[in-house]
């Protein structure tokens, strides 16, 4: 994340000044260009290998938790279970086999694209998900796609106007929406929007359609995740930005007389998306596999009531894939916000 310098007199600012790049580095090795490939591919390079050793150890904790919940078959066919019935699931998930060659078996047939077979279908895991996925990944770009540069907007504006009465307002209604579950919020849009209160939108998703074809009943999903996601972004980024307004290379930049203007486009605001960015990230992970209840709630077809059915259904091969998916995305998201806030923050991009 980006960081302000310290201990520097008004007289070495430009040489510590973040968006200046990091000048005072220059005395120690080459500058370069900041879009040089070797900075930035070693970065991604090193991120990535990082990424795949925490995919790693989640496929270990996946599998192990699996295996520590007893006997599968036992648990998806029940007491009454027939030994013949028993042993041919047993077969059929491969727990016949010793344990390293399950996991070996499972871990290999994720990386060539096969999860299993769902035990509650009976059809390929990644049949069974690829609709949901779409549906998801639809749903958390719509809301992400509002709510990011509203809450930077936002964020930003309220720490301009620190303490005055926006600020203060914005911090009392982010608060508050923040400590609302989101169900709540659902079933409110719901009675005021889809009853006799109002009956503008409708309150269910239309069954049967994809989530471009039925753009009315996405609004109250989509809102739902915007208040959920928008407060807690907001904040971050207020906090953020007067941590920047106040250090001292934005005091020098105005002492110096330049615009006001260009010292929040070009000073300012670079170096305080850094921590924003990496909350932003977590955020749209979290919409993505987390929204269980709003799923629910709009009968939305997403990755979320696949892990509801997949877990009241005891379908393992169902679990570990979304548990998998789900890690992915945490970690594909979390490298994305580190090159973002990498490409931002020219103190940042000198060290690479």
């Amino acid at each position: 994340m980006a960081t302000e310098p310290s201990g520097s007199t008004p007289d070495q600012v430009e040489l510590t000044d973040p968006a200046a790049g990091g000048a005072g580095d220059a005395d120690a090795r080459p500058r370069g260009h900041w879009w040089h490939i070797g900075g930035i591919f070693g970065f991604i390079v090193r991120r990535t290998l990082l990424g795949l050793l925490v995919l790693f150890l989640v496929s270990l904790i996946v599998f192990a938790a699996t295996q520590a919940l007893g006997d599968p078959a036992r648990a998806i066919l029940g007491r009454s279970a027939t030994p013949d019935s028993l042993a041919a699931l047993r077969k059929q998930l491969n727990l016949d086999q010793p344990v390293l060659q399950q996991y070996w078996n499972w871990i290999t047939g994720l990386l060539h694209g096969d999860a299993g077979t769902s035990l509650s279908a009976q059809i390929p895991v990644t049949d069974y998900l690829k609709d949901r996925v779409v549906n998801s990944a639809f749903l958390v770009l719509l809301a992400g796609g509002i709510s990011i540069p509203l809450s930077i907007a936002i964020g930003a504006y309220a720490a301009l106007h620190r303490d005055r009465p926006f600020d203060v307002i914005t911090s009392i209604i982010t608060l508050a929406f923040a400590a609302l579950p989101e169900f709540v919020v659902g079933l409110l849009l719901v009675v005021f929007f889809s009853t006799n209160v109002t009956h503008w939108l409708p309150a269910i998703a239309a069954p049967g359609k994809r989530p471009w074809q039925d753009l009315e009943g996405m609004i109250l999903p989509t809102t739902v995740l915007v208040i959920a996601v928008t407060p807690y972004v907001v904040r971050i980024m207020r906090a953020s930005m007067i941590e920047v307004l106040e250090s001292d290379y934005v005091e020098m930049a105005r002492l110096k007389g330049l615009p006001e203007r260009q010292v929040l486009i070009r000073h300012a605001l670079p170096n305080a998306l850094g921590p924003t960015f990496q909350v932003i990230a977590i955020n749209l992970a979290y919409l993505a596999g987390g929204i269980i209840v709003i799923e629910y709630l709009f009968n939305f077809a997403g990755i979320g009531g696949a892990i509801r059915d997949s877990v009241f259904n005891n379908d393992l091969p169902l679990v570990q894939a979304l548990a998998m998916l789900i890690a992915a995305l945490y970690v594909v998201l979390n490298l994305i916000a580190d090159i973002a806030t990498i490409l931002v923050t020219p103190r940042l991009r000198t060290r690479l």
